[in-house]
């Protein structure tokens, strides 16, 4: 009981040292032409470089990677099939920009919308999409807004599908960062469309905006976008060893300067950090149980650890537990209990917590008997008289 009540008191020692220490080196953010942006590490979700990242801005044809996680989702639960023919409404016809050529007369299905959007980022085929999955435009506006929250865009708003300018609609970098690098995680094989550097419907072939698809060769993504109010904006992914990279940028100055200015940050990430994930024996941790059956519970991250740390780091992480003690009987597999932090420690400014992730009971621990439970009942007593007794 003493030895855990130390290893407490240290954790949170630890934990409010690492609260304070932000002076650990890390490397220099470049120098970025644009308004604002994001650069992150898709699987561990740290933010390796950022600036005016939180700004309300205009985000053009990046509203698109919304309308398409919304159709991705629906495919996935089975709500939305890709041989499904859709309906051109006047509407869809009518909009103008950047488009796939949609007429009333056509019967798309829902796979060749999707390389309109993703590919061609054709305004058309967002709407006709959105009035074919939720009724109407401004209907599927509020799911896109809804799932914008269970994402944490929190500097989001949707108004429409296609981005084209409108009072209230906006976003910012980070939150466009953060929708990529949700479009990578939750949907995988859909995400290999934005690799697509051109897309032919009807006898129309049109390339693909993303330069970086041809400059870049570590890029497979993601979208861009375009307005005289939001400037040249694009949100681009690479992925090299195990980092997963997401860059979003607004407010550039032409077509190219996005996509230069994307390639900056994802080299900058690429050259400057390295993404671990460590093994769940080096994270898994066993701890005491009272009142129970067993006298001990495995914990195990309840999700896959990944950690970014800046290049000749990767030595000094190590893993802190903090859970509440005494843990008392019954234990339900699977049960949350306590956080494993992941801690960067410099020699000279100390710790710092770079993530925390739930751990879970392996295996369920059942209550003791009557005997037994009071038993543990008089071991902790005597075990916290003997900690209020010592000098």
């Amino acid at each position: 009981m003493v030895r855990r009540m130390m290893i407490a008191v240290f954790a949170g020692l630890l934990f409010m040292a690492a609260g304070e220490a932000h002076a650990i080196p890390w490397p220099q953010s470049p120098n970025v032409k644009a308004k604002s942006w994001a650069l992150l590490d898709a699987n561990s979700g740290q933010i390796l470089s950022k600036h005016n990242e939180n700004e309300k801005l205009a985000p053009a044809s990046l509203t698109k990677m919304m309308t398409l996680y919304l159709a991705f989702e629906d495919i996935k639960l089975g709500r939305l099939k890709l041989d499904e023919s859709i309906s051109v409404s006047r509407k869809a016809w009518k909009i103008g920009g950047s488009t796939m050529f949609l007429d009333p007369r056509m019967h798309p299905n829902v796979e060749e919308l999707l390389h309109g959007i993703a590919t061609l980022s054709g305004n058309d085929a967002c709407i006709a999409l959105a009035e074919h999955i939720a009724g109407s435009e401004d209907a599927f506006a509020e799911r896109m807004n809804q799932k914008a929250s269970e994402l944490g865009m929190t500097h989001t708003h949707f108004v429409n599908a296609t981005g084209f300018p409108a009072k209230n609609h906006y976003s910012s970098a980070m939150d466009m960062a953060l929708l990529g690098a949700a479009l990578w995680r939750d949907f995988p094989d859909q995400y290999k469309i934005f690799q697509e550097k051109s897309y032919t419907y009807k006898g129309h072939t049109q390339p693909n905006r993303n330069r970086l698809l041809w400059s870049y060769p570590l890029a497979d993504g993601i979208k861009t976008g375009h307005t005289k109010e939001a400037g040249y904006c694009l949100v681009g992914s690479a992925e090299k060893d195990h980092s997963r990279l997401v860059a979003a940028v607004f407010g550039t100055k032409s077509d190219a300067e996005r996509a230069s200015q994307t390639k900056v940050l994802l080299t900058f990430g690429f050259r400057n950090f390295s993404t671990l994930r460590p093994a769940e024996r080096d994270i898994r941790r066993q701890v005491e149980v009272y009142q129970g059956k067993a006298d001990h519970v495995w914990l195990i991250p309840a999700n896959p650890v990944w950690i970014t740390v800046p290049k000749g780091y990767e030595k000094r992480v190590s893993f802190r537990l903090r859970y509440p003690a005494p843990l008392i009987a019954p234990v339900k597999q699977g049960e949350n209990i306590g956080v494993i932090e992941a801690v960067m420690v410099d020699k000279k400014q100390g710790p710092q917590v770079l993530a925390k992730v739930d751990m879970q009971a392996r295996h369920a621990v059942k209550q003791a008997s009557w005997i037994g439970r009071n038993w543990d009942i008089l071991r902790l007593w005597w075990s916290k008289k003997d900690v209020e007794d010592t000098p």
